[in-house]
Formats: structure tokens, sequence, C-alpha cells
């Protein structure tokens, strides 16, 4: 060991409100088809009104609300049937007081009338009567031709990523393109010299398959990025650094998988600080202390501790926010949860976050613990517990939130 230390340490709170880049990516137009989980870029604005005409919401006879004032089963108000409106057609009769028209769900309201009464509420006494048991107040049965969105309102708002009733929703207003950010680009580099590809048949003492920058790359596609894994870097001294200068100028975020320690094999705080700028060296966290937070020519750098689970839990943490930003998503999309009782106590140190992955069973979460190399502690977890920052712990049958993975 060379004696060399953690510098800059900082918390998570402190990194994911402090270490903002500004950096953002392009802006593209993609057709509604390929934008689900896109973010736009500004928000998207009605180019008309919609659904752009009086329509009715129910089955049943477009009214003057005037002419059913104090209809009841028992003194019902009668009105002459005058027509029926077809559908995707511009009715060709009007509301006169006393008349109605028929209508159906979705129909075009006729002019002078102002309300739909329910079809259930209706009969027909004689051919061209019409009985009516309910009142219906003005408005009623039917939305307006603004109701849904105003000309020039904004059908979907920017920096939040598309849902499917969003795209439904430009779909209705004829919007059949948007302007959205591109996806992120990931680059994944791998650091050390016992490190070997993952479809490397047999290994020799020592040597082990990268197995984290598959499961990274996977983390970034969920977070609708594009990873691209950059290979392999040896301990050589000066080899990252030349690497960093191989994948900046074409990547969005430079992901650095191991060689952030404070060993005097690691190299990446060096590599990157020749380079960039270092934010922090260290965070509060627990799996995951050993992470690099760094600018480089604007261009996110983040160092992963080596062992597989705390670069995965940190990148979690902090590496999925940092993506959703970069796409023009301040607040990310939130992740399903569920609540569940703690088996068993769970001590912490103030100051640090702590990331306990559980089992959930029965409303239980049962928490599971291994050494930070092993990956199959996360492959067995149904999701995580936090230790928030300022406790010092959580008790064994306490309500707690338990973040699921999909």
């Amino acid at each position: 060991m060379s004696g060399r230390e953690f510098f800059t340490t900082r918390t998570v709170t402190e990194a994911l409100t402090g270490f903002r880049p500004t950096h953002r990516t392009a802006v593209e137009t993609v057709p509604l088809s390929a934008a689900l989980h896109r973010v736009p870029a500004a928000n998207v604005l009605a180019p008309h009104h919609l659904p752009g005409f009086a329509r009715s919401t129910v089955d049943g006879f477009a009214v003057r609300a005037a002419d059913t004032y104090g209809a009841s089963d028992g003194l019902p108000s009668y009105l002459d049937l005058l027509g029926a409106v077809r559908m995707g057609t511009e009715p060709t009769v009007a509301v006169r007081p006393g008349g109605c028209v028929a209508m159906p769900t979705g129909g075009v309201l006729p002019n002078g009338a102002d309300a739909v009464v329910m079809v259930e509420f209706t009969a027909e006494t004689m051919p061209g009567t019409i009985e009516v048991t309910r009142p219906v107040a003005p408005g009623g049965g039917l939305v307006r031709a603004d109701d849904d969105v105003a000309a020039g309102a904004a059908l979907v708002p920017g920096g939040r990523p598309l849902r499917a009733p969003d795209l439904g929703l430009l779909a209705a207003a004829g919007v059949v393109s948007v302007p959205v950010h591109a996806r992120p680009r990931v680059s994944i580099i791998s650091t050390g010299d016992e490190v070997v590809p993952p479809e490397t048949a047999a290994l020799r003492p020592g040597q082990v398959r990268d197995a984290t920058a598959s499961a990274l790359a996977g983390l970034v596609l969920d977070a609708g990025g594009e990873p691209v894994i950059a290979g392999i870097v040896s301990d050589e001294p000066g080899a990252l650094k030349d690497e960093l200068a191989t994948v900046l100028p074409s990547a969005d975020l430079v992901v650095v998988s191991a060689g952030s320690s404070v060993g005097a094999r690691d190299e990446t705080a060096g590599a990157v600080a020749a380079v960039g700028e270092v934010w922090c060296h260290g965070l509060a966290i627990k799996p995951g202390k050993p992470t690099l937070l760094a600018e480089c020519g604007g261009i996110p750098v983040v160092g992963l501790p080596g062992n597989p689970l705390s670069a995965l839990v940190v990148f979690g943490q902090i590496g999925v926010p940092l993506l959703w930003r970069l796409s023009g998503c301040e607040t990310p999309p939130p992740r399903p949860t569920t609540r569940a009782r703690l088996s068993r106590n769970l001590a912490s140190a103030a100051g640090r976050l702590d990331v306990v992955q559980v089992t959930v069973r029965d409303g239980v979460a049962e928490p599971l613990f291994g050494p930070s190399a092993l990956l199959s502690v996360l492959t067995r977890a149904d999701g995580y517990v936090l230790v928030p920052e300022p406790a010092t712990g959580l008790d064994g049958g306490a309500e707690v939130e338990v973040t699921l993975y999909a």
C-alpha cells in the first residue's frame, strides 16, 4: 500500500445535489413509435383544442338542461325526440326548447344543447316522446371542445420521460414526432490485469471474468442510455489515461469499473485528474466508499469500486440519476416500492448511507449479507432498504420502504 488516502469524501446527498454536470445530450426528432420513455427537450404544445368539439361522454339524449329541472320518477319531464346524431358526422338537427336528440357516446353535441342525459334515466313512452326521470346540470354528460387540452397549452411537459398515455394524447392532437434528448452514450471501461473477457473459457489462477461491465450495461439500458463496453485496460501506468482520451470525445458519460480505491495499483484518480477535475474521491456509502466523481472536458466520469456488488449499488444510487439528468430529466422516474417489516436490527454509522439488500416474503423484509465481491447477494435480493445518513440504524420490526428490482 502506498499510504494514499481518500480525499474530498462526500455524502450521497451532497453528491446528488452538488455534482451536477451541465452536459446534456443532443436533441433529435423521433416518431411516436420510438418515443416511449424518451425525454422531450421542451414542452410539446397543442396545435388546436382537444377534443376539438363538444362531445357526449354517455349514450343518451342531448337536451337543454333547463328542460330537465325537477324531473323525477314520479314527475318526469317529457321531451320531443327531434332526431339522432350519427358517429363521425356533424349533427343535422338542433335542440330546441322542449326537444331532445338521441346521442351515442363520442357523438358531436348538436346546437342548442348544453347537456346529455343518460339513457338509463329515460324511456320512450310513445313514438317521438322521451320521458326523463332525472335532472341534468349544464355541462353534464359531455366534454367541451377544449376540456382535454386548450390550443397552445402543453400536451406533455419537457424534461419528463414519455409514458404510454402521453403518446396517446400526442396522437390525438396529430403530433406524430417529438424532439427528444438523444439517449446518453455511456462508455464502460473495466480495469485490472486480473480481469479477462466473459468469453474466456478457462481461467488461470488469479483471473476473474469481467462481470461488472455486463451488469452495468444492463443498468444503463434500463435507464434509457446506450452502453458501449470499451473493454479492459491493464494496470500499466498511463494506459487508463490513454483510454480516457480515446472514449471521452464520443461519450456522454464514462464509467470506470475498479481502480478507484487507494491501493498502489489503483490508477483511476490519477488518470482522471490528468485530463479533468475530480469532484470527490470517496462516498459515505456502504457498500461503495471508494467511488470517484469527476468532469473531464465537461463529460462526467464515475469511478466505481472493483467489487461487483459495490459497483452496481453505487451506480444505482449515483449513476442512474446522473444518466437521467444527462438526457434532460432532472427528476428520475420513481422506482417501484413496497412496505414491509424489518426482520432484524440493522446497525449503521451516522453520516453514511447504507444500502441493504433484502428479500421480501409475506410482508417481511429479510436482510441479505455477504462480501461485496459476491454478485449472488444481488441476484437473490428482491430489492433494498436504505438506512438514511443521519440514522445509526433501524430497529427490527420497524416498517420500512423497500425499493424493488424490476
